[in-house]
């Protein structure tokens, strides 16, 4: 996550935490995570944050966009084990031209952060298919923030 967060997103609902405890499927023959599948723990922290200001992904279709993720990055600081529980964290920190969430992975057990990253997503007319340049009032609506 960003450093200095935007104080337009210092409020409850522009955060969200999961807990997750680590299934076997996730985890490789040694019992480490296998790299990709943080993606999916960091999708269930952003569906639950987007729910938080009733723009979760039914409600974004509905809207008439879509919001495609064309850029993301993750740090892996310690590795995540098979039956770890884990605390993700996800904060919203931009909308303006695009919806960036920034990730913080820790383990509850020590409370040592494992993981941080973002993800880019940007909003997609559904009808005409195009990239929208600056992210569409009923993001701004929705979250009751101003440019």
């Amino acid at each position: 996550m960003t450093s200095k967060l935007d104080p337009r997103f210092n409020e409850p609902r522009f955060s969200t935490r999961v807990e997750i405890t680590v299934p076997f499927h996730d985890a490789d023959a040694m019992g480490v995570v296998w790299h990709g599948n943080y993606f999916r723990y960091l999708e269930i922290a952003r569906e639950q944050l987007l729910k938080q200001f009733d723009y979760g992904y039914r409600q974004m279709q509905a809207s008439g966009y879509v919001w495609p993720i064309v850029d993301t990055r993750l740090k892996y600081i310690a590795p995540v084990l098979f039956e770890q529980r884990i605390e993700v964290r996800a904060q919203l920190e931009e909308i303006e031209n695009r919806l960036r969430i920034g990730y913080q992975i820790f383990d509850i057990e020590t409370g040592k952060r494992t993981t941080t990253g973002y993800t880019l997503q940007v909003a997609v007319d559904a009808q005409t298919k195009e990239m929208c340049f600056v992210s569409p009032q009923v993001l701004f609506d929705k979250t009751g923030v101003s440019l």
